[in-house]
């Protein structure tokens, strides 16, 4: 059952970790020996240039995408099946089921009963109390993202691995949104991958830049307090050119 409240995700947290992961995409290897940790309770945001890799990495970590070598688990070292929700940078909704039906869409799939409470609480968790009946085509971009946002948190994980969830709405929904998300997945293993260099400076706990072909891993510092960042004054303006920095000579090594 699913109790939203302050102080976020409850549940059992784990790590997760990626061992010695080599992945090939067209005959390209990606990853070769790749390895990196993801801390429990955090939310790492994952950058990197267009190709290196970063929504197929979070695939493979989703179990979407079968490695050609090494393995994804669990600080506890237990697979995570059955631990991970996905959120896509496309909403996804299907179009013929309500806001609420979307919600439920995964225990409908699974064949277990339905919580319409539960569902209706994240609803209302996150902005969209009264628009529960309503079908994706009665929705804004941002509604639409909210109800894939509800979805997610329905799956109640403790990991949750989002590839540029918010990438299709306009910047002040985005905005929202992201103080939103970082506020209902409080406590959970997040890993967000992104191509803009701020959110990740406002959102992530960690910042992690994939560079090089095959890839590996930069870690960038993020400025001081806690998440979400205000994007102004602090050191944020410099860890931004330094990140800015770290993505041109990312960039460079990734061939055309």
């Amino acid at each position: 059952m699913n109790d939203m409240t302050a102080a976020g995700f409850t549940g059992t947290r784990t790590d997760v970790v990626i061992d010695r992961l080599s992945l090939a995409f067209d005959g390209v290897a990606l990853f070769d020996q790749f390895s990196a940790v993801f801390p429990s309770g955090q939310t790492t945001c994952l950058l990197g240039p267009s190709g290196i890799g970063k929504s197929t990495l979070l695939r493979a970590m989703a179990g979407l995408v079968a490695p050609d070598a090494g393995r994804v688990q669990g600080g506890d070292g237990a697979p995570l099946a059955g631990r991970i929700a996905y959120m896509d940078q496309s909403d996804l909704l299907l179009p013929w089921l309500s806001a609420r039906e979307n919600v439920l869409l995964g225990a409908r799939l699974r064949g277990e009963t339905p919580d319409v409470a539960a569902a209706d609480r994240l609803l209302a968790r996150v902005g969209l109390e009264g628009h529960a009946d309503k079908r994706p085509a009665a929705l804004s971009g941002g509604m639409r993202q909210r109800a894939a946002l509800a979805r997610t948190l329905m799956e109640d994980r403790p990991v949750v691995l989002m590839d540029e969830p918010f990438s299709a709405v306009d910047a002040l929904t985005r905005f929202r949104l992201q103080a939103l998300a970082c506020e209902v997945l409080a406590g959970r293993t997040v890993v967000l991958v992104t191509h803009d260099p701020q959110e990740a400076l406002r959102l992530g706990h960690r910042l992690l830049v994939l560079t090089g072909s095959p890839a590996q891993l930069d870690e960038s510092p993020v400025p001081h307090g806690s998440p979400p960042r205000a994007p102004t004054g602090g050191d944020f303006p410099a860890r931004y050119e330094d990140l800015m920095t770290r993505l041109a000579v990312g960039d460079a090594g990734v061939p055309a």
